[in-house]
């Protein structure tokens, strides 16, 4: 089997981490992302006994069996069925102190971020309540500072029924994913132009990586200053431009920089069109969804959003972790680590879905 696309960098020399002083039993949802996965090492790591609810065949189409999906979360506990409604796959007598998501829709079409970022979740915790859950910790997103989209209005709609049920909660909102920014590697490895939506420097994020983030998510059990809180985070270092990740690549593949400039009038063509021919195919409708979340993420920044002066603020985004996405970028092309961006690859280039 192929090792997980965080591989590489959860296996860098870090400090172990701490036993937690209160081991518990933790319920994860999401357990077979690549976060999830890292998520799901680093609770075992600290102590605490983790059951993982997940899908019979897991992963991207559904690739991997039961006998895989032991591989990935190994001394887990894994329990299998419909994570839409994972009442039935707990016993009455199960008992969970802490529910972890990891748990997000794959595309963000309204369909399945309805189902996925607000339903499931209300479904898990209603068990959660049932099998004597008193805190959460939900791993969410940092665009939902400016809802204007269907997954992004589904993920606000838990974030705020669970402020309300009771439990300590813990919101987390990380900015971009490594494997977010990675799809143009190959492609600049092959000599071609990076490609980027105006110049270039439209957007910023701080990338931070799976086990860095599933350490900060681990930290949200024990740490009091975690609890009933919205957290947003990011990985270590400066705010980086999509310029700034294709000046990375060209570096360290020795490439010339070569880019190449897409308008963001073309996405705006795109969309019109779509939502036009959607009155006439429907499924097309979901496909305009789509092309919306590209425009997003083209035009909107991944940090902490300040509505008194209307911008974003590198500096007001809180920076965690030690692995950066450069360091992640060196990895990949040394063949050290791979990018499994499976259906959030919606937008070919690197503009899929990050926070």
């Amino acid at each position: 089997m192929e090792p997980p696309a965080h591989a590489s960098l959860a296996t860098r020399t870090r400090p172990a981490a701490a036993m937690s002083p209160r081991p518990r039993r933790v319920l994860l949802l999401g357990a077979t992302g690549t976060i999830g996965q890292a998520t799901a090492a680093a609770l075992v790591a600290r102590g605490h006994a983790v059951t993982c609810v997940v899908r019979p065949r897991a992963g991207v189409g559904g690739r991997l069996d039961r006998d895989e999906i032991a591989h990935l979360l190994p001394c887990t506990t894994l329990r299998f069925g419909d994570i839409t409604d994972p009442g039935p796959i707990l016993a009455a007598d199960d008992r969970f102190d802490v529910v972890v998501s990891c748990l997000a829709s794959r595309t963000g079409a309204p369909e399945d971020a309805w189902a996925i970022d607000y339903q499931a979740h209300m479904n898990a915790l209603a068990a959660a309540l049932r099998a004597g859950a008193s805190q959460m910790v939900l791993l969410s997103a940092i665009c939902v500072q400016k809802p204007l989209l269907a997954f992004q209005q589904a993920k606000l709609a838990f974030e705020t029924a669970l402020i309300g049920s009771g439990l300590t909660y813990s919101i987390v909102r990380p900015t971009a994913f490594f494997k977010s920014l990675s799809g143009q590697i190959a492609r600049v490895q092959a000599g071609k132009p990076f490609l980027t939506f105006g110049d270039g420097t439209l957007t910023a994020c701080k990338p931070i990586s799976d086990a860095d983030l599933a350490a900060f998510l681990c930290d949200c059990l024990d740490d009091p200053d975690k609890h009933d809180a919205i957290l947003p985070i990011g990985g270590p270092g400066p705010a980086l431009t999509p310029r700034d990740q294709g000046e990375a690549l060209f570096a360290l593949t020795g490439r010339p920089p070569r880019y190449r400039r897409v308008p963001i009038g073309f996405l705006d063509t795109v969309i019109a069109a779509l939502a036009l021919l959607g009155r006439v195919v429907p499924s097309l409708t979901a496909k305009a969804e789509l092309a919306r979340i590209g425009r997003y993420y083209a035009t909107e920044s991944m940090l902490v959003w300040d509505p008194v002066t209307g911008r974003y603020d590198e500096d007001a985004t809180p920076s965690t972790g030690t692995d950066t996405l450069v360091d992640f970028y060196a990895d990949v092309i040394r063949g050290e680590a791979r990018v499994e961006r499976g259906d959030h690859a919606v937008f070919g280039a690197d503009a899929d879905r990050p926070g």
